[in-house]
């Protein structure tokens, strides 16, 4: 078995790439600590034309991530092709899903929440570097508690304001 030490993030690459590379800058920033690991850039899909060859390239990296993160964009419900695919992979593998808003939104988003994440345990955050650093160092822990409680298990969640509060947010 692989050693899970990194973070996959999922996102819709024709609009919301700016985010993602953002993200990246946030890591390599000396002014803010983010601890993420980038699991897409650890090699390239061989055959980028051949879908089942990049779902291969996607299921290792995603089988070397401890978490997993959702940015969720105006368009992202409608990625069936691999976003969806990526989700149901990270299910599958009962990772711990954080779902971000690029709108700034602090809660579950309703109107972009995709339906493939419907009755599935996971938490929402907005889209800032102290929020998500927050989410990656407590989502883990609290996801694996909550998948013990039957009331709790199927439940998309988020941080109260009091959690923003005490990072300054």
């Amino acid at each position: 078995m692989a050693y899970r030490n990194k973070t996959y993030v999922a996102f819709d690459g024709d609009n919301d790439m700016r985010y993602y590379n953002l993200m990246k800058a946030w890591k390599q920033s000396d002014s803010t600590y983010f601890n993420f690991y980038d699991a897409h850039d650890l090699n390239t899909a061989r055959d980028s034309s051949m879908t089942e060859s990049i779902k291969r390239q996607l299921a290792i990296r995603m089988a070397n991530s401890k978490i997993f993160v959702l940015l969720l964009g105006e368009k992202t419900k409608y990625l069936t092709r691999f976003v969806k695919w990526e989700v149901e992979h990270a299910l599958y593998l009962n990772l711990p899903i954080i779902v971000v808003n690029i709108n700034g939104r602090r809660d579950v988003d309703s109107e972009r929440m995709p339906t493939w994440l419907n009755n599935q345990l996971c938490i929402c955050c907005s889209f800032n570097s102290s929020i998500m650093q927050y989410s990656l160092e407590n989502w883990e822990d609290l996801h694996y508690q909550y998948q013990k409680d039957p009331e709790k298990r199927g439940t998309q969640r988020y941080w109260t304001d009091n959690v923003y509060k005490s990072l300054g947010l």
